[in-house]
């Protein structure tokens, strides 16, 4: 029997499928407006597909911007291709949504940070809040390597 309700994982699950379904309306329709995307990921994720010269250069994680030219997104179940410029050498990429580590429109002021977890973490809720909710905004900045809790961003600090 489960020992409880893993809200962490199952936001995280959730947080992924916005991601797919806000990429597939991009692949139908292109960027609206003045969107655009930062994406940062991890390099070193297994599934993740780069040119040996980007994972030489970014070897733990790496920040990709999503705006004014980019080519043959595919977006699947389990991540997206796309071919991205890199000082006029475009690339394709291929990113498993469980390797983005953040996801930020600015122009709309959304975010969404995942952190990874020990799968064997036993360690209790915390006195502030639920696991799983991140009082902070979003930011794409890097943060400390090491295993984290599961963090889930509140729109609220964006709302006006």
């Amino acid at each position: 029997m489960s020992r409880g309700i893993d809200y962490g994982n199952l936001m995280h699950r959730a947080m992924r499928g916005l991601i797919r379904e806000v990429l597939e309306g991009v692949r139908e329709n292109g960027l609206p407006g003045d969107h655009h995307f930062f994406i940062t990921f991890d390099t070193a994720h297994p599934d993740v597909e780069i040119a040996d010269w980007l994972s030489d250069r970014y070897p733990g994680e790496m920040t990709v911007v999503m705006q004014h030219w980019f080519d043959n997104l595919d977006v699947g179940d389990e991540g997206f291709a796309v071919t991205l410029n890199f000082g006029d050498a475009p690339e394709p990429l291929y990113i498993p949504y469980d390797a983005i580590k953040t996801f930020v429109d600015p122009s709309v002021e959304f975010g969404l940070r995942f952190e990874t977890q020990d799968e064997d973490d036993d360690q209790p809720t915390p006195p502030n809040g639920p696991r799983g909710i991140d009082e902070r905004p979003a930011a794409a900045e890097k943060k400390p390597d090491g295993p984290k809790e599961a963090d889930v961003v509140r729109l609220d600090s964006f709302r006006k």
